[in-house]
């Protein structure tokens, strides 16, 4: 699934446009992805009873991961890049991930075994990539089950769960 990271430079066309449009502080972009993170989590766990949260809950990821991927570009259009912008973008990140997966872990959807190894696989993944840049390697986003990868898999495969009915 490593493959959506190679996207990342056909994307940024996608991206850097809507940045320039948007006058909004990176932090706060990135705030606001945590708050539709939180709300997909929510969406997620009630989504057992009621399956249309199923959408609404992939949409919600969908702004969540769409919000994390512009904020960055914001930052850096803007010339306001910095370490503590970095650090408060991944921090997000890794609450939007407890936020999302957690709504999905609490609810009947998922056993609990498999939820703590999902939470512990991904907490790890996303901690070796930000670990090498701290030692001062490259940023590391690919791997097994990237935030890009995870992001896709939890935007489509609630679609096509309540579409096909596969409840």
């Amino acid at each position: 699934m490593k493959m959506l990271n190679r996207w990342r430079d056909r994307i940024d066309g996608i991206i850097e446009p809507v940045a320039r449009k948007m006058n909004v502080e990176a932090n706060k972009v990135s705030y606001a992805s945590l708050i539709f993170a939180f709300i997909a989590g929510i969406l997620f766990y009630f989504s057992y009873e009621h399956h249309i949260f199923l959408v609404f809950a992939s949409i919600a990821t969908l702004a969540n991961g769409f919000l994390d991927a512009i904020d960055g570009k914001i930052a850096r259009l803007r010339k306001k890049a910095s370490m503590k912008g970095d650090f408060i973008d991944h921090a997000i990140d890794r609450f939007s991930d407890a936020f999302i997966i957690g709504g999905i872990a609490a609810s009947p959807w998922c056993g609990k075994f498999v939820a703590i190894s999902a939470m512990a696989a991904v907490l790890i993944v996303s901690y070796m990539g930000t670990q090498a840049q701290a030692v001062g390697y490259k940023r590391l986003y690919s791997g097994i089950l990237g935030r890009a990868d995870r992001l896709a898999i939890l935007i489509f495969s609630p679609f096509i769960q309540y579409f096909t009915g596969k409840i």
